[in-house]
């Protein structure tokens, strides 16, 4: 039996994903006042957003209290595979080394990414 995953999220949820992965379960009031630092958003939209990715499955939402938590339904790592596994196959027809040697090409990586990088294939070989 194949599990089902969760559906690629927008760009929208995406936002408000990166706020819980990076703050922790929050209401959202929380989630609002974390987005508005980068880009004007009404309470509203947020809510409405929040309710679409519970009925979607990328987040749970906690109704125990008066205001309701929301926190991630996969971890940050999980949601980057995801994606990263459906660009390979669709952009790349699943070669991860075409994907490798775009990837900087677009955005110059720095000595410190570019050693993160030659350590992980180092630990990929040894496998």
């Amino acid at each position: 039996m194949t599990r089902k995953r969760p559906p690629k999220p927008t760009d929208a949820e995406l936002a408000l994903l990166r706020v819980l992965w990076g703050n922790g379960p929050a209401t959202v009031r929380q989630i609002r006042d974390a987005v508005e630092v980068k880009q004007r958003t009404g309470y509203t939209t947020v809510l409405k957003t929040l309710q679409i990715m519970t009925t979607k499955g990328l987040v749970v939402r906690d109704e125990s209290q008066h205001a309701h938590i929301y926190q991630a339904a996969l971890a940050q790592e999980q949601t980057q595979r995801q994606l990263v596994s459906e660009l390979l196959e669709r952009a790349f027809s699943g070669s991860a080394s075409l994907l490798v040697v775009q990837a900087p090409t677009e955005k110059p990586a720095s000595r410190k990414e570019l050693a993160e990088i030659r350590h992980l294939l180092d630990e990929l070989e040894e496998s």
